[in-house]
């Protein structure tokens, strides 16, 4: 009998002392990052089940809570990153209604000309105009140049975060092998927890889920369903960064039309995966890096491009607009497109015999081909889409034009309408379709230089990429549009002989407010059609207002998008708070109740020791008999 209490004490005497040493080890832990909470199993044993043996060391914790755990921590990657490149996008900008913003600049801009029709003669008046051009051109410049700052600093950023990612994929496959080949229970865990945590890390750059096996390695994947760790084997991943970024810069799937870097995950077999071009990272720092390069930010290159070209197109062009014409053969439109350069486009509103509307839009090219045509780069990216060449004898127009509608439309110039560079357009005969409407924006001088064209209209901002020239919108040579934001300067021949503001001819009147109101007006007042490319009012279809409303409307959506995304990050913050205190409750060291284990093991310890001390006590009790 007393063999067996002896048996029994001893047996829960070396228990206990393992139990303490794995509560010691939780309490020594307390805060340490990715520290499980470990638990004894004991397992009866002995006549009776009477004694106790060591069972396993366990980790306590929820699946269920890790994996809620995971996914809000890529959320929380995703929107912290969206929310402090759009912060630092909108202050771009300026406070809105300070003069230093880019609103105040405008509407300094806009006073100037006011006060230019006021006192047309006024050289001080004329100056001031030129100024606050000068420093209009400057300002939107300067904020397309802190865009494509932001989106070279998201490359980079894009390129660090790819290889941690990668880095860890292996650390995890390292890991794995290890946990498999590890029997000690005390090593197994320690390795789990290394293993969860570097899951937990991973989460934070891509979305990922990860499938325990029965050797106790795990195989992960994104939640796509690409496989990047399979036991002991990981996906490498990899980023050809581009450097330093530029508005003509941006993702295709095409590597030799691609100007920006992507991220490509090769197997273990060696085949190789663009996982940007697949869509398969939806989460995490790395598809906001993705998000943010190559839609957020040109579509904020976009915006001060159109501004900027609709603020130099709306002081040099005229709108045409076509008037009803009917004939033996037909119904149509005349329009007066004297003028017309490479890249004013020419817009048809067409309607079928189904009451369904489209438009077409023609656009003139100096080249023969004429140069191709970038979809998002004209108004409307549903329309039809037709270049031409425009020939060098505008007596020939109609026919450039014929040619490139087809048969199914008639076209006619010149004599038909009585007017050199105008034309007719007819419906077509077959009565499929239905013109409802033409219309052009076309340029009136024929070079930066001619500043006296004898019409209201003057270059006064110009391209000034190199020599400065005329911004029509051409795609000779590349769309003159993208990065035009960058190159838009005052013209030099208007900076130089800034009584040109008033003079549209050498007859016009020193005192004419003809001009200064032109501009005025057709800043402030005079609508214009900006691209759904913009983003500004939906990206589905072309938006229009005045430009001095459009740099409004700019700022108005980064600053609401800016909003947006802290509004989502601090609700993400809350939610990874909250996956955090549930994965802690249950997987977290509590001090009060590991203390209270303590106690109440050293209570057990210190009976165990009673038990041997009483059963020694009895057998030299026994042996002195």
């Amino acid at each position: 009998m007393s063999l067996s209490a002896l048996n029994t004490a001893m047996a829960g005497l070396k228990t206990t002392q393992a139990a303490i040493g794995i509560v010691s080890q939780n309490i020594a832990n307390v805060g340490t990052t990715g520290y499980v909470k470990r638990s004894l199993d004991t397992v009866a044993q002995g006549p009776g089940n009477s004694g106790v043996a060591l069972g396993t060391i366990d980790r306590v914790f929820d699946e269920n809570s890790l994996k809620q755990l995971r996914l809000e921590t890529s959320g929380a990657s995703y929107t912290g990153m969206m929310a402090d490149v759009r912060t630092q996008l909108d202050k771009l900008y300026g406070t809105p209604g300070t003069t230093s913003a880019l609103d105040g600049v405008m509407n300094s801009f806009t006073l100037a000309l006011q006060t230019l029709g006021a006192a047309p003669d006024s050289a001080p008046a004329r100056s001031a105009v030129v100024a606050a051009a000068s420093n209009l051109a400057t300002k939107i410049g300067s904020i397309a140049e802190g865009v494509q700052s932001l989106r070279t600093a998201t490359e980079s950023q894009l390129s660090n975060d790819t290889s941690a990612a990668s880095g860890l994929l292996s650390s995890i496959a390292q890991l794995n092998v290890k946990i498999a080949a590890t029997s000690d229970d005390g090593s197994k865990v320690a390795l789990l927890d290394q293993r969860d945590q570097a899951l937990n890390s991973l989460s934070g750059y891509l979305d990922v889920q990860a499938s325990v096996q029965r050797d106790g390695t795990v195989t992960v994947m994104t939640n796509s369903g690409m496989t990047l760790v399979d036991r002991a084997s990981a996906a490498s991943l990899s980023f050809d960064g581009r450097g330093t970024l530029g508005p003509e810069d941006s993702y295709s799937a095409d590597p030799a039309q691609r100007g920006v870097g992507t991220i490509t995950a090769t197997t273990p077999g060696g085949g190789t995966i663009d996982l940007v071009a697949s869509n398969a990272i939806r989460s995490g720092s790395l598809a906001a890096g993705i998000e943010l390069r190559d839609t957020v930010l040109p579509q904020a290159q976009r915006q001060l491009d159109d501004l900027a070209a609709g603020l130099s197109r709306s002081l040099s062009d005229t709108s045409a607009v076509g008037t009803p014409a009917s004939t033996t053969t037909g119904a149509g439109f005349d329009i007066d497109l004297t003028g017309l350069s490479a890249g004013n486009a020419i817009t048809i509103s067409l309607k079928d015999d189904k009451g369904a509307q489209r438009n077409l839009i023609l656009v003139p090219s100096k080249l023969n081909p004429p140069a191709a045509v970038n979809r998002t780069d004209v108004a409307d990216p549903l329309a039809t889409i037709v270049p031409f060449t425009l020939e060098s004898d505008p007596a020939k127009l109609g026919a450039s034009i014929a040619a490139a509608l087809g048969s199914s439309f008639t076209v006619t110039s010149n004599g038909t309408v009585g007017k050199e560079g105008a034309v007719r357009i007819l419906t077509p005969a077959n009565g499929t379709t239905t013109i409802q409407g033409i219309s052009a924006s076309v340029t009136q001088s024929k070079t930066a230089d001619d500043v006296t064209n004898g019409k209201p209209q003057i270059p006064l901002f110009v391209d000034g990429g190199g020599q400065a020239r005329l911004f029509t919108g051409s795609f000779d040579g590349g769309s003159q549009l993208t990065g035009f934001a960058q190159r838009i300067a005052v013209n030099p021949a208007v900076a130089a002989k800034t009584e040109s503001l008033v003079k549209m001819s050498s007859s016009t009147p020193a005192n004419d407010v003809s001009r200064p109101q032109y501009l005025h007006n057709a800043l402030t007042t005079a609508n214009r059609t900006f691209s759904a490319a913009s983003g500004i009012g939906g990206i589905s279809a072309p938006f229009t207002t005045s430009v001095q409303d459009f740099t409004q409307k700019i700022i108005d959506a980064q600053g609401a998008a800016t909003a947006t995304a802290q509004f989502l990050d601090e609700g993400q913050s809350i939610a990874l708070a909250t996956a955090q205190s549930r994965f802690a409750g249950t997987s977290g060291v509590k001090i009060d109740e590991e203390m209270s284990k303590l106690v109440g093991l050293q209570t057990a310890y210190t009976a165990n020791a009673r038990v041997l001390t009483a059963a020694r006590d009895m057998l030299d009790t026994l042996l002195r008999i």
